[in-house]
Formats: structure tokens, sequence, C-alpha cells
């Protein structure tokens, strides 16, 4: 059973979510307002929180980011707007998926099993190890010769999904669709500006790549320097 809190102000739409979550074997906690959500994210520790975007005391950007500092809970926005860059705005604040207003339950129900999939734990094999770079799914922990790497959320997941696939090329779109859930490939540049962030602090650049190297027009890898040759 998913432990689920809603959080929304129109009483029909939270309605709605919690009988038809509820009728696919769901836990609900309803909230109506973004301070009693921040208290339940506390108190019921959830699996997912279902955030509108639409709060009458809090902008629901200002919840996400007070979810954000207080842990790695997946969150999927909902949101009126279907608009680029209020989406855009979301996932980059640290949303992990979104849905746009009128809705139905079955795609907020899968939405919420893909999101539950990739927040599990990426099999028992432990850290993918990469020269001296070592990333950990189980902890989200990154070390670089030994050493703690702080990295934002998605930097991290950026990072992981180019480890989920050592030396292979990975396009833009595909990090779009597994890091920011976006299918469309208007948001290159959302993981150019997170590849440049995750870069410095990997202690490279794009012009003297280490681990991460870029194929012009075609996507990322992610490389042991000590054995490839950084020609790229």
């Amino acid at each position: 059973m998913t432990s689920v809190l809603v959080v929304e102000d129109d009483p029909g739409i939270r309605s709605a979510l919690s009988r038809g979550l509820t009728e696919r074997g769901h836990a609900v906690t309803l909230a109506s307002a973004g301070l009693n959500a921040l208290e339940l994210v506390v108190k019921v520790q959830p699996d997912v929180v279902l955030l509108d975007l639409g709060l009458p005391d809090i902008d629901g950007l200002q919840v996400l980011a007070m979810i954000r500092g207080i842990g790695e809970i997946p969150v999927i926005v909902i949101t009126a707007q279907d608009d680029d860059k209020v989406l855009v705005e979301a996932l980059d604040a640290g949303a992990d998926d979104y849905v746009v207003k009128p809705f139905g339950l079955d795609q907020v129900d899968a939405r919420m099993r893909a999101i539950l999939r990739r927040a599990g734990p990426r099999g028992s094999d432990g850290p993918v190890v990469i020269g001296d770079l070592v990333v950990d799914a189980s902890t989200r922990t990154v070390s670089l010769c030994g050493e703690p790497v702080d990295l934002s959320r998605k930097e991290f997941d950026l990072l992981l999904a180019l480890a989920a696939r050592p030396g292979e090329v990975v396009t833009k779109r595909e990090l779009l669709a597994d890091v920011w859930q976006q299918a469309y490939g208007g948001g290159e540049r959302t993981v150019d500006v997170h590849l440049s962030w995750l870069r410095r602090k990997l202690g490279e650049t794009a012009a003297e790549p280490a681990y991460l190297h870029t194929l012009r027009g075609v996507g990322v890898r992610l490389v042991d320097p000590t054995a490839t040759p950084g020609d790229d």
C-alpha cells in the first residue's frame, strides 16, 4: 500500500483524488493548504506527495522547496497551467513529475508507480564505481577520490542516470525523460545547465572533461578518465 499525501485546495478535486486513489489501494492523507501539508509531510512521512501549485496560503513552489528541505519524498506537481515555463520551474525546483488539470486518475496512478520505481533501489550490486568516482543510489551519496561531493537532487539524479549506463552515450532527450520526466526536446537547455553545475562540482569543464564527455549533437557519456582517453 502506497501512502499518498494530496495537497489540493479545490474540495472537488481533493475529494475525487481521495476517492479514486483509495479505490486503487492507496492510503490517502489530505491537506488543503501549504502549512498543513508541511506538518503532514513530517508526521505521516508519505511515499509520494501530489502537490497543487495554487494554494491559498503559500505558493506551491515554496512548499515544494520546503519539502525538499525535509527530505527526498517524490513529489508530483498538480497545475492548471499547461505552460512550459511554469512546468520547467517546478521540475527545476525539485518536482519529480507533473500532471495538468483536468487529468484522469489512471494517469496519476501510473505516474506514481513510475516515480516509485525510479525512487526505489536500483539493484543490489552496491555503488557504481567509475575511476575515483563512487555513486551510491541506495544512500544517494557521491564521493570523488574519497571525498564527499555535495550535489543537489537533480544533479544527483542526472549523474545517477549516466552512471547506470557507464561508457554509453546518453542523449539529452533520454536524460530529459529519465531525470525531468519530459518527453519533448524543448528543455535541453535545462540539461546543459545542470551538466555545467555537475562538471564544476567534479572539478572539470566542458573544454577539459574528465568524467563527463559530451559528443556534440549526440549526447553525454560518463567515463573512467584513467581508462578512456579524453578525446571527445
